[in-house]
């Protein structure tokens, strides 16, 4: 019992004299103090706010009332067309103020896309109607307007010094429910490889994220922005205690393009790359447990041979951030703006060097640029090799619905074998009606037909 009484003493103390000061103390009714993210929470929850989105759909028709022979089989009469009544939609989500002086409010693209009306509903019961400012498809980032006084935003903190094991607290509207706060740690950084967006290097979470949930706040005990809460992966459809959210360094970075430019370029940096392996760590000298980004070719004229980067150069980190896959490193250069500068260190010879080298152009190409009936669909030269990568799919896009995942590499279109979007974009225009893809899904060929 003695030992019981110990631990909890020292729990309480550590709680009370870690980072959480901010948000503590608070007293129980004989005056105790006690542990509490109550007084933390006050300043945070009136910055989260509710978003709901109304788009108005027309009612489908059977398609086979329009053939004349339908028709005439089934002796039904001609009669003029008559406009089918459209549907009224309403979906919910979450957002977060960032910046309370002009209204700014950011949340995920897929909260709001597609919708004809956003309203945002704040903590105090005040409504408002949204204006989109611009949005990030690629990385899930939306930023919103609302004309009002008196707002409260949050402070943004620096996701890179976020570390396994921190606490953290998720503010959102799960299930339409209305403002909800729950807990957790960290539970692992820079996950990548889920196919859930075009950049990914997100936080994952055990504190419970739900559908609704989307675009909320992830804070850590100082109050400070360090996620927006994005998706979940949940087999029974709620919360299991994997969640994830988009590092606040990353949505910042689109934020600050979105309000200049009113949309986000990415860049590039013209390396063709692959994750390294133990045969390749063994290959090229490293030691064991080296991680990094092997460099398989530089193409030429881009940034990086400009720089001096070469083939078999290892990345090994980015603006002094550590770089352990393909796909983070793909984040982290596609966070930074065209025309910025980046400190590429890289293991040469097993001698560390560091280059800096200027982002470029990116070519992309992205919803009907390609084909009509890849509609919502954003590709990009394959930075790890030849062919076209799929960085998003709508998912309700035609192609969505004919099998087309985020992730998929497109080595050929229309029987014709492609390198790069040029390829594909010249292979696309053989047919308007029907396109036939043939591509490469983690080391799986298949072929798709999208009509």
């Amino acid at each position: 019992m003695q030992l019981k009484h110990t631990f909890t003493a020292l729990f309480l103390s550590f709680f009370l004299t870690g980072t959480a000061n901010a948000a503590l103390p608070a007293f129980d009714a004989s005056g105790n103090q006690l542990p509490s993210l109550s007084p933390m929470l006050k300043k945070v929850n009136p910055a989260v706010v509710n978003i709901a989105t109304y788009s108005n759909h027309q009612a489908a028709q059977n398609p086979l009332l329009n053939d004349p022979f339908f028709r005439r089989f089934f002796n039904i009469p001609d009669q003029p067309q008559q406009q089918q009544p459209q549907r009224r939609q309403q979906s919910a989500g979450s957002g977060v103020i960032v910046d309370a002086k002009k209204g700014i409010v950011m949340t995920n693209y897929h909260v709001i896309k597609g919708a004809d009306e956003v309203q945002v509903a704040l903590e105090d019961g005040r409504n408002f109607e949204a204006k989109v400012k611009g949005s990030d498809p690629e990385l899930d980032i939306a930023i919103l307007e609302i004309d009002a006084d008196n707002l409260v935003d949050v402070k943004l903190s620096n996701s890179d010094e976020l570390e396994v094991g921190d606490f953290v607290v998720a503010i959102g509207n799960p299930f339409g429910l209305g403002q909800t706060v729950t807990t957790g740690i960290v539970s692992a950084l820079g996950r990548t490889g889920l196919g859930i967006e075009g950049y990914e290097n997100f936080i994952q979470t055990d504190a419970s994220i739900n559908p609704g949930n989307s675009g909320g706040a992830l804070v850590n005990l100082r109050g400070e922005l360090i996620g927006i809460n994005t998706a979940i992966i949940a087999p029974a459809g709620g919360n299991v205690g994997i969640g994830f959210a988009i590092p606040i360094n990353m949505a910042e970075s689109s934020l600050r393009q979105i309000l200049k430019h009113g949309e986000v370029k990415r860049g590039q940096i013209g390396v063709s790359i692959q994750d390294i392996t133990s045969d390749l760590r063994k290959a090229f000298g490293l030691e064991n447990g080296q991680q990094g980004v092997l460099i398989t070719d530089v193409l030429e004229g881009t940034p990086a041979e400009k720089a001096g980067l070469k083939a078999g150069d290892v990345i090994v980190d980015v603006d002094g951030a550590d770089t352990s896959s393909a796909g983070q490193l793909r984040s982290q250069i596609g966070i930074k703006s065209v025309g910025e500068k980046v400190k590429v260190g890289v293991i040469r010879d097993n001698k560390r060097r560091e280059f800096d080298v200027k982002i470029g152009d990116s070519e992309v190409a992205s919803d009907g640029n390609l084909h009509p009936l890849l509609e919502d669909v954003v590709a990009e030269n394959n930075p790890d090799g030849e062919g076209v990568l799929i960085s998003n799919v709508g998912p309700n896009s035609v192609a969505a619905y004919s099998g087309l995942r985020p992730g998929d590499i497109v080595i050929g279109v229309n029987k014709r074998r492609v390198d790069n979007l040029k390829d594909m974009q010249k292979a696309l225009s053989m047919n308007k009606t029907a396109v036939l893809l043939h591509i490469n899904r983690r080391g799986r060929s298949l072929y798709l037909v999208i009509r």
